[in-house]
């Protein structure tokens, strides 16, 4: 049980102490000095009442409703990031009182939907370095261990332009390998992209829109929409498909050099790891 010495305190809000004030100035007439200093309100306070909250936060409420509706399955955090990429600047504290007041912080049942995609006409350029197709693909080595490449080719002359290979291919890493590719051939006018989770991401979509290349998205379940590079039909005959060149078979040739020389070297590193055990157990 508390001590009398020590009794709890409730805080009591401004609106409050004006309904008190107000209720002392009509029904005891007091001067309003007089019944702000018992209820300690500045006169300024009194006489000017507050804005309301859907007024006074509009721009944060439209701003968080836009990017809830763009970014559905998103948090808190990922939406005041966004908001502070975008230059508004509201700290987070602000921008938390209105999330909780919208009731945004409340569960959304929100499926992971892929958006409509619009049908993207395949015709190869006849000029070079017009449309890069890029791709991710899946590899199991002999040690049931899963790489992951990413394929990107131009589709004017079909050469291949790069083969990164790694155990995962976040959008940052496929940011890195357009970043090198742009350095050596020029930034292409588009990309065609599928539905994977490395090229929806935000770090990819931010690189697009700085660099002012355009996303070709293919539509769900429709590969043959992006032919040219899908390793299940490149087989077919797909307009005048000749060999891929020198510089497709140097990019080939890299790309297993870096698969062999990854292998190796988590090959080493399981090894003397394993070494340091053995030798701790002795």
């Amino acid at each position: 049980m508390r001590s009398p010495r020590n009794p709890v305190r409730f805080t009591v809000r401004p609106s409050a102490k004006r309904e008190i004030a107000a209720m002392l100035v009509r029904e005891h007439q007091l001067p309003v000095p007089r019944a702000c200093r018992v209820v300690r309100l500045s006169r300024t306070a009194y006489y000017q009442p507050p804005m309301p909250a859907s007024r006074r936060d509009a721009a944060v409420i439209a701003a968080l409703t836009d990017a809830v509706a763009r970014y559905p399955r998103w948090g808190f955090w990922k939406l005041f990031d966004r908001l502070r990429v975008e230059g508004r600047p509201w700290n987070h504290k602000h921008v938390h009182r209105v999330y909780c007041a919208l009731r945004l912080n409340l569960p959304r049942r929100t499926t992971r939907r892929v958006p409509r995609r619009i049908r993207q006409p395949l015709t190869a350029s006849p000029i070079l370095n017009q449309t890069w197709a890029l791709d991710c693909m899946t590899e199991t080595l002999y040690d049931r261990r899963r790489v992951r490449l990413l394929t990107v080719i131009d589709e004017g002359n079909r050469e291949g332009l790069e083969i990164a290979v790694g155990m995962s291919l976040p959008s940052r890493r496929v940011v890195r390998v357009l970043n090198e590719l742009v350095a050596v051939h020029g930034r292409p006018s588009a990309v065609r992209v599928d539905n994977g989770p490395e090229f929806p991401a935000q770090s990819f979509v931010d690189w697009c829109a700085e660099h002012g290349v355009a996303t070709h998205d293919i539509q769900p379940g429709k590969p043959d929409q992006n032919a040219y590079i899908e390793p299940r039909l490149c087989s077919r005959p797909v307009r005048s498909q000749r060999t891929l060149g020198l510089r497709t078979g140097i990019a080939l040739t890299r790309g297993l050099i870096r698969l062999i020389v990854f292998v190796r070297t988590r090959r080493s590193q399981v090894n003397n790891c394993s070494h340091i055990k053995t030798k701790d157990n002795r």
